[in-house]
């Protein structure tokens, strides 16, 4: 059955909501649009602002085929598979064997490893296919420099809470109406029964926090659940599992910090089931992975220096993987981290020394461990009296007896 986000998907710019700094009159998308320009750009924002939905209209505008690809759960071959290359001259890679352009869309690009951004950057060179990459993480992180360069970014923002609203009654109407598309933005809101409560829509429109999808899911679980929508049946609708874990929201932090501090105690077992509900709502592996990496020096550190190696081995491992095979890696590295002894001394010492630079700025340091590259500087004592392996403080003066790294 498609989901009620599907059906009343908007098709065109005027049905669009929201992103007015990208489709308004004389903006970007608006102009390219128009135009019928062909380029690859990278959609950058939260989710539910409306990235597959800008993807979808531009090509329809363009009229391009449009192909959408999950970067979470596909690779090289289903790249290929788009493409549908044929063999030139010379054992050359040819063109397409369609005219019609070509837009390929990468949800959650950012998922894609090295390798396989690399595999599919030399298709955009040659415009063998127009690229749309949606992505919530930073592209200048997560998209390798080469593909980034061919690629424009426009930066999505989260709906406001006027649009929000304005979503939400679209949706509510079209749950009443069998889920039938509401298209018309501009309608007025009405007093009848087509329009949800004002405090079912006020806590819907503070509870999705600018994701529309995330609304119009509410709405249609609640109505499937209870066949009628109220402010009580939402409330008891959001419990669902798939619908709680929020990237953004309290139950993520409450996750990550779980999975942290289960380390920390060195319980293996609570440190994996938490990893296991964030691959289940599927966590970005690499936030998992940099975690554990802070978590090897921060937690473990000099205890067992090897376990930084391991961390690090770990995040490259899910870097060029990606799911489903990488949760094996991280649960490798978690039953790891978590049986390692601990010891913050150095992440203890660090801060305590950063504290000292806050408070007292840059105080001078001792002439005898100072660089003397110049005669002037010899003149004037710089390394004068240095001995290799000496026991005096090297500290500043008013540090001599400061002590950062304990026992």
């Amino acid at each position: 059955m498609e989901p009620l986000a599907s059906k009343i998907r908007p098709k065109t710019l005027d049905e669009f909501v929201g992103q007015e700094h990208l489709t308004g009159a004389g903006k970007p998308l608006r102009v390219a649009i128009g135009k019928k320009e062909l380029f690859s750009f990278i959609l950058w924002g939260p989710p539910g602002s409306g990235k597959t939905t800008l993807a979808r209209i531009y090509a329809n505008a363009v009229g391009a085929d449009f192909y959408e690809l999950s970067a979470v759960d596909s690779g090289k071959e289903d790249i290929k598979k788009v493409v549908r290359l044929r063999q030139g001259f010379g054992g050359q890679v040819g063109l397409p064997l369609k005219e019609k352009p070509r837009v390929l869309f990468v949800d959650e690009i950012h998922r894609f490893n090295k390798a396989q951004q690399d595999f599919l950057l030399p298709f955009v060179e040659r415009g063998d296919i127009t690229l749309i990459g949606a992505t919530t993480e930073n592209p200048s992180f997560e998209i390798i420099s080469p593909l980034l360069s061919r690629c424009r970014v426009f930066v999505l923002n989260e709906h406001s809470e006027g649009e929000m609203r304005l979503i939400i009654d679209r949706a509510y109407a079209a749950v009443q109406k069998n889920a039938r598309p509401v298209r018309d933005k501009n309608a007025k809101r009405s007093g009848d029964a087509s329009r949800i409560s004002n405090g079912a829509s006020e806590w819907l429109v503070r509870m999705a926090n600018g994701d529309a999808r995330q609304a119009i899911t509410t709405l249609e679980t609640t109505q499937a659940l209870y066949g009628k929508i109220s402010l009580e049946n939402l409330k008891e609708a959001i419990q669902s599992k798939h619908l709680r874990y929020d990237k953004k929201g309290e139950e993520h932090y409450n996750t990550i910090s779980a999975f942290i501090k289960s380390m920390r105690a060195s319980q293996p077992d609570a440190a994996l089931y938490y990893l296991a509900r964030m691959v289940d709502a599927g966590e970005d592996p690499k936030f998992i992975a940099r975690r554990m990496v802070i978590f090897a020096s921060e937690d473990i550190g000099l205890a067992q220096p090897t376990a930084l190696v391991v961390a690090n081995a770990v995040f490259e491992a899910v870097n060029k993987i990606g799911y489903p095979e990488a949760t094996i890696n991280l649960a490798h590295g978690v039953a790891y981290l978590a049986q390692c002894k601990k010891d913050r001394r150095s992440y203890d010492a660090v801060f305590e020394a950063l504290d000292d630079v806050k408070r007292f700025g840059n105080l001078p340091i001792p002439l005898h461990i100072r660089n003397a590259p110049t005669k002037l500087m010899k003149e004037l004592k710089y390394g004068k009296g240095y001995k290799q392996y000496d026991k005096e403080s090297y500290l500043p003066e008013k540090l001599k007896k400061k002590k950062y790294l304990k026992g």
